[in-house]
C-alpha cells in the first residue's frame, strides 16, 4: 500500500437535482477533491445521513477509475469542460456570495433578476425576486420547498457576481413573501 493509498477514504456523495437525488459512495483523497472531479455535487459530512446510507446498494466508486456509472460520467465530463473556462472556482472558499441571474420567464412564470444571497454550502440564504414590472419579494430558506446546492465552481456564475450592498438594498425595499406562497 503506498502513501497515496492511505490518504484515500470513502465519502458519501449525492447529486440533489431539486426533485431529488442520485448518491454514490466514493472513494478519494479529499471531500476537495471530489467536487473539483464532479460538477453539481456535494459531499455529505452529517454522521446521521451517512449512518442512514451506511447499508444501503449504492454504487461504489474510485474517482482514479477511468469508467463512472451513469449519471456520475456526466458530472465528470461538465467540470472537464468547465475547468478550462475563465472563472471555474473563483466563487469557492469566499464565504457568503452573492448573484443576480436572469430568468426570462416561462408560462406563467414572468421574467425578472433573481439576487441570491448563497452560503459556503451553495445553498441559498436569502433570496430577491425583481419582477420586470418592478416589483420585488423577498424569500427565505422557510419559504422554498427546495434549496439543492448551487455549484459554485461553476465559471459561468462569475459574471453574475454582485456587491452585498447591492443586494441588501435589494432586500430592504422588498415585499415580504406572501403567506400562501
Amino acid at each position: 500500500m503506498t502513501i497515496d493509498d492511505r490518504a484515500r477514504r470513502r465519502y458519501l456523495v449525492c447529486h440533489d437535482y431539486g426533485m431529488g437525488g442520485i448518491w454514490w459512495w466514493i472513494t478519494a483523497r479529499s471531500a476537495r477533491e471530489i467536487v473539483e472531479t464532479f460538477a453539481e455535487v456535494e459531499v455529505v459530512d452529517d454522521p446521521e445521513r451517512i449512518a442512514r446510507f451506511n447499508d444501503s446498494d449504492l454504487d461504489e466508486v474510485d474517482i482514479d477509475d477511468s469508467q463512472m456509472p451513469r449519471g456520475l460520467d456526466n458530472l465528470r465530463a461538465k467540470r472537464d469542460a468547465q475547468r478550462g473556462q475563465s472563472g471555474f472556482g473563483v466563487l469557492i472558499d469566499r464565504g457568503v456570495v452573492y448573484l443576480r441571474q436572469r430568468w426570462d420567464g416561462e408560462q406563467a412564470v414572468a421574467a425578472a433578476d433573481y439576487l441570491t444571497e448563497i452560503g459556503p454550502d451553495g445553498r441559498r440564504t436569502r433570496q430577491v425576486e425583481v419582477r420586470d414590472d418592478g416589483g420585488a419579494v423577498r424569500t427565505g430558506p422557510d419559504d422554498w420547498a427546495l434549496n439543492p446546492p448551487i455549484d459554485l465552481w461553476d465559471p459561468g456564475l462569475a459574471k453574475c457576481v454582485i456587491s452585498e450592498d447591492e443586494f441588501e438594498r435589494s432586500w430592504a425595499t422588498a415585499e415580504s413573501a406572501p403567506t400562501d406562497w
